[in-house]
């Protein structure tokens, strides 16, 4: 579900271009999209607070080594996005 059609009670922020691009040059969308929205969420409005290039940069790449990690959301573990299969 996408963070625009949640019920989320707290701002929702517009995936930015870079986000996106990054996303599918990856092949990670897929990933993003299985999470819940306040996560997709909560990686967006991160990603976009950061003040300076290389740091949202810096958090770009963490949220696109978890997505493709599984299992790990913001650096705490995440089970029901843990990949179980192989391959997956």
């Amino acid at each position: 579900m996408a963070a625009e059609e949640s019920n989320l009670r707290r701002p929702r922020y517009s995936m930015p271009g870079f986000v996106k691009q990054a996303l599918e040059e990856h092949r990670l969308m897929a990933e993003y999209q299985k999470r819940p929205a306040y996560q997709q969420n909560d990686y967006i409005g991160w990603i976009n607070r950061a003040e300076r290039q290389e740091t949202k940069e810096k958090r770009l790449h963490q949220m696109l080594e978890e997505l493709e990690k599984g299992g790990v959301y913001m650096n705490m573990a995440h089970p029901p996005s843990r990949k179980n299969k192989k391959g997956e």
